[in-house]
C-alpha cells in the first residue's frame, strides 16, 4: 500500500506499563539499558518508564536515564506518570531531571464520584493544581482520562465537559485508555471519530489494552478515526492480558494503512529478546514477526511453492526484521524441504541419497516433531556411513532405569533368519542392552570387541529435544574403528551404534 505521508506517533509504555505484568520488575540497570535500546536502537518516538513516587529504585533509574539522556538530546521522550498530588509528583519528576509528565485524571463519572468521592468540578480544580505547578517547573503536561473507555459510554457528558474544561489548560495529549480492554474496532472507530471531530484543535493519544485479543485492531480503527499516537508495549506485556504489541501496530499501520512510524524495523526481534531476557516472560513461537517459528515453512507443499516462484512468501518477509527463512524438517517433508537445507548448508547429495535421507528424515519426525537445519548433518553422517548390511535387526528393546537400581533391557532380535529373545542387567540401559545382546550372539560365535570410548553430542545450540550422535570407538585385533548411532534417545542412539559394528563384522565374516 502506498504511504499516504502521516506519520503516527508510537508511545512505548514496556518499562511502566509493562511493568506491571505480574512477577515483572525491571532492575535499574535493566531499565537504564532497554530504555537506551528503544530511543537509540529502536528509535521509537516517546518512552513511558516510571511512575512517579513508587521507590527509591525507581528514582534512581529515572535519574541515570534522564542525565543520560538530556546529553544525546533525547530527554524530550521521555516520559513519567504522574498523580493529582499538586507537586509531589512533579518534584519527584524534576529532581530526577525528567522533563514530561503524564497526569493520571478520572475520565470516567464513576471513577470519579466513587471512587475519589468528588464532582466534577472539584476533580477539575485538582488536576489544574497540579498542571499549573508542573508548567511552573517548565515540564510538558500530558494527561490520561483514565477508564475513559467506560466513561464515553456511560457518561459521555462527563468526558466531554472535562475535556472542555481542560482543552485551555496547556496540555499536549489527551490521552484516551481502554483501561479494561473492552472495546471492539467498531467501538473505537465510531467513538474516536467523535471525539476527534468534536475537539479538533486537541491532540489525542489511544491506550488500548489486550484483554480481548483486539489491541492491534483497535490501535488499528483508532488511527482510521484520525488518532496520531498510538501506545503499546513490547511483547505486549502489561497488566492482565497486556497492552497492545509494539510489533504489530507498527507493522500493521504500516502495511495495512500505509502510515509511516519511525521505527527501525530490524531492531524489533532484537528488542523483543532483550524484554524477553530481562522480563522472564517468554513469549510463544508462534508470535508474529518475533516468534521463533514464524518464518519457518513446515509443509513441504509450502516449500515447493517457494523454490517454483515464491508462491507462500508475503510482505512479511524475515528480511525486513533482519531474520532469515527457514524450511523445518520432520514427518510433514518433502523434496522441496529437503532440497531448501541442503542449499542452504551446501552440501550435494545424488538424488538416490536424497530419497534415503528423506526416508530417514520422516522416520525421525515420527519420534521427533522437528529436525532442525544443526540435526541434518548428523543424518546425512550417519546415512552415508551405512552400507545396508542387515544381519542384525533390532525388532524390539524396552529398557527400565531407576534411581540406585540396575537398569534392565528386554530385547527381540533377528540374526539372520533367526528370532532371538534375551535380556540383561547393568548399570545403565546401554550397559544392560550389551550383555543381553552378547547371550543372543554368542549362538553365533560373535566376540565382542573392546569398547575404547563412547562420545555423545547434541548440535550445536540445540536443544532438550534434539538429536543425539553417538560414536563408539572399538579395538579388535589391535585395529580400532569407530560407529555412529543417531536417534533422539541416548541410550538409543548407542545401540544404534553398537548394532552398526556387529553388521559389519558379522558381514566381515
Amino acid at each position: 500500500m502506498a504511504q499516504d505521508n502521516v506519520t503516527v506517533q508510537l508511545m512505548d509504555t514496556t518499562l511502566r506499563d509493562g511493568e506491571q505484568t505480574q512477577a515483572v520488575s525491571f532492575s535499574p540497570a535493566e531499565k537504564v539499558s532497554l530504555a537506551k535500546a528503544l530511543l537509540q536502537r529502536l528509535k521509537i518516538d516517546r518512552i513511558e518508564v516510571a511512575s512517579a513516587r513508587v521507590s527509591e529504585g525507581e528514582k534512581v533509574a529515572v535519574a541515570q536515564l534522564n542525565k543520560w539522556a538530556t546529553k544525546e538530546g533525547l530527554v524530550d521522550r521521555i516520559e513519567v506518570l504522574g498523580f493529582v498530588d499538586h507537586t509531589l509528583s512533579v518534584d519527584w519528576i524534576t529532581d530526577t531531571g525528567g522533563k514530561v509528565l503524564n497526569l493520571l485524571a478520572k475520565g470516567s463519572l464513576k471513577h470519579c464520584s466513587e471512587q475519589l468521592k468528588k464532582s466534577l468540578n472539584e476533580h477539575v480544580i485538582d488536576v489544574k493544581q497540579t498542571i499549573n505547578y508542573a508548567l511552573s517547573k517548565n515540564l510538558k503536561v500530558n494527561i490520561y482520562l483514565e477508564d475513559w473507555s467506560n466513561g464515553y459510554k456511560d457518561s459521555p457528558e462527563y468526558v466531554y465537559e472535562m475535556v472542555e474544561k481542560l482543552s485551555d489548560a496547556g496540555i499536549s495529549h489527551f490521552m484516551l485508555p481502554d483501561t479494561l480492554g473492552v472495546m471492539s474496532p467498531d467501538d473505537v472507530f465510531a467513538s474516536l471519530s467523535d471525539m476527534t471531530a468534536r475537539f479538533p484543535h486537541l491532540k489525542f493519544d489511544f491506550h488500548p489494552h489486550n484483554d480481548y485479543g483486539l489491541a492491534t485492531a483497535n490501535a488499528m480503527y483508532a488511527v482510521k478515526a484520525g488518532v496520531s499516537s498510538i501506545h503499546c508495549t513490547m511483547n505486549c506485556l502489561g497488566e492482565r492480558a497486556g497492552n497492545a504489541s509494539l510489533t504489530e501496530v507498527a507493522i500493521v499501520l504500516q502495511d495495512k494503512l500505509g502510515k509511516k512510524v519511525n521505527i527501525d524495523e530490524s531492531e524489533i526481534h532484537n528488542l523483543s529478546k532483550l524484554v524477553e531476557n530481562f522480563s522472564g516472560k517468554r513469549i510463544a513461537d508462534n508470535t508474529p514477526i518475533v516468534g521463533a517459528d514464524v518464518f519457518t515453512q513446515t509443509s513441504g507443499i509450502h516449500a515447493d511453492g517457494d523454490k517454483k516462484g515464491g508462491l507462500y512468501i508475503s510482505a512479511l518477509t524475515p528480511e525486513r526484521f533482519a531474520r532469515s527463512r527457514s524450511y523445518a524438517l520432520g514427518k510433514m517433508s518433502g523434496k522441496a524441504s529437503l532440497a531448501k537445507n541442503l542449499e542452504e548448508m551446501d552440501i550435494e547429495l545424488d538424488e538416490d541419497q536424497q530419497k534415503k535421507l528423506l526416508k530417514r528424515i520422516v522416520q525421525l519426525g515420527d519420534q521427533k516433531a522437528t529436525i532442525t537445519a544443526d540435526d541434518l548433518p548428523f543424518i546425512i553422517a550417519d546415512l552415508l556411513e551405512r552400507n545396508d548390511f542387515n544381519n542384525v535387526e533390532l525388532l524390539n528393546c524396552s529398557i527400565n532405569s531407576g534411581l540406585d537400581l540396575e537398569s534392565t533391557v528386554s530385547i527381540r532380535v533377528r540374526v539372520n533368519d533367526k528370532i532371538h529373545k534375551a535380556s540383561g542387567s547393568g548399570n545403565g540401559g546401554f550397559d544392560a542392552f550389551i550383555k543381553a545382546m552378547k547371550k543372543i550372539l554368542n549362538e553365533h560365535d560373535f566376540s565382542f570387541p573392546e569398547l575404547v570410548d563412547f562420545e555423545l553430542r547434541i548440535p550445536p545450540g540445540g536443544q532438550t529435544s534434539a538429536l543425539t550422535e553417538c560414536s563408539v570407538t572399538w579395538e579388535d585385533a589391535g585395529e580400532q574403528f569407530t560407529t555412529r548411532g543417531v536417534n533422539t534417545n541416548q541410550v538409543i542412539a548407542g545401540i544404534g551404534a553398537t548394532l552398526r559394528m556387529i553388521n559389519l563384522r558379522l558381514q566381515d565374516k
